[in-house]
């Protein structure tokens, strides 16, 4: 898995941000290859750039932050990524525009994750219930429910202001709200329809989860007046995962998505938790490693552990809440591994 962090200039070598239009150290503008998961010089003029004998430009989208560059046998001129863009706002509504341009990055950043997975993404236009994304505001005067359905992600648009998500995190009670957070749980609805794809698994997914057949309508009703059973913490990894088998699987499959993200970022940052000077008892050297596609996930949670605390620290130290304020129970690992084994039997 590719460490979002490691990604340079290739111009300068000056370490770049996924999301990178122009080189903060040399300005030279650049474009994003996800095949290769590198960068390229793509001019002032849009220059075709020829990428293991395939020609490539700058997205038409760049002008609303896109940095991916797009492959020229596309006659839209958009990149992969914006060709899973199903629906969008009208382009007379500038604003929501503005806040289109903000949830694409964190759209990009979840894709790349999935590449880098190894994740199968097959589009909605060449399949049926393939991977869409409906990215519309409400404060465009049309309703709109964060959600999944045969494979289209909707996602509000409205989320992206930060004061709008914090008050609804608020009125909610969760502590942790982003765009980010929206995409990968979505996806998570998206990714259960297709990696438990025999009886057996499906049987296994019911014995951790519940029955996924059971009434949602009821579900979210009894949800919203009685709220989460008391003793919640003890076996989901959220106080939303309780509401319905579906729901907690995609919210476990998240929270999936946010260590190993954060870990393969960590890996790219070359970072290392070193035991003499941290103090660990009973433990080596924590090195954050890009995958763990050949690790168990006891493995994996035995890094993030010492990693998040580290990161909780780090927040700590700038007045801000914990980085990871979540428990993972025994009953949350085994929903993990569960996870785990669908992702990388998934790899192949």
């Amino acid at each position: 898995m590719s460490g979002v962090n490691s990604l340079r200039c290739p111009n300068c070598s000056s370490p770049v941000f996924l999301e990178t239009l122009d080189c903060p150290t040399c300005s030279a503008p650049i474009g994003f290859h996800a095949p290769t998961r590198g960068f390229f010089l793509v001019g002032a003029e849009n220059r075709e750039i020829d990428i293991d004998g395939s020609v490539w430009v700058a997205c038409s989208n760049r002008f609303w932050q896109c940095n991916w560059l797009a492959d020229t046998s596309q006659p839209s001129g958009e990149c992969r990524a914006c060709r899973l863009t199903r629906r969008q706002p009208s382009n007379d509504d500038t604003l929501a525009l503005e806040r289109l341009a903000d949830a694409a990055v964190d759209k990009r950043r979840l894709l790349v994750q999935l590449n880098d997975l190894g994740l199968p993404i097959v589009p909605f236009y060449e399949r049926e219930g393939g991977l869409a994304f409906d990215l519309v505001s409400s404060r465009s005067g049309e309703p709109v429910t964060i959600g999944h359905a045969n494979g289209v992600i909707t996602i509000d648009l409205a989320e992206s202001l930060d004061d709008y998500r914090e008050t609804l995190r608020v009125k909610l009670g969760e502590v942790y709200r982003t765009v980010l957070g929206h995409f990968r749980h979505e996806v998570g609805h998206y990714y259960q329809n297709i990696l438990v794809d025999t009886e057996e698994r499906w049987a296994e997914c019911r014995r951790l989860f519940g029955d996924e057949r059971t009434s949602y309508s009821d579900a979210i009703a009894r949800h919203y007046r009685y709220g989460a059973p008391p003793t919640w913490r003890e076996s989901f990894i959220s106080d939303y995962a309780t509401m319905h088998p579906w729901e907690d699987f995609a919210e476990t499959f998240a929270h999936y998505l946010h260590i190993t993200g954060t870990v393969a970022t960590a890996a790219g940052s070359g970072l290392i938790l070193h035991a003499d000077r941290v103090g660990f008892t009973g433990v080596g050297d924590i090195v954050a490693r890009f995958s763990y596609a050949d690790r168990t996930i006891e493995e994996l949670l035995a890094d993030w552990h010492w990693l998040s605390l580290m990161f909780n620290r780090v927040n700590r130290s700038m007045g801000l809440g914990d980085f990871y304020p979540f428990d993972l129970t025994e009953p949350v690992i085994e929903k993990l591994s569960f996870v785990h084994t669908l992702v990388t039997d998934a790899r192949g």
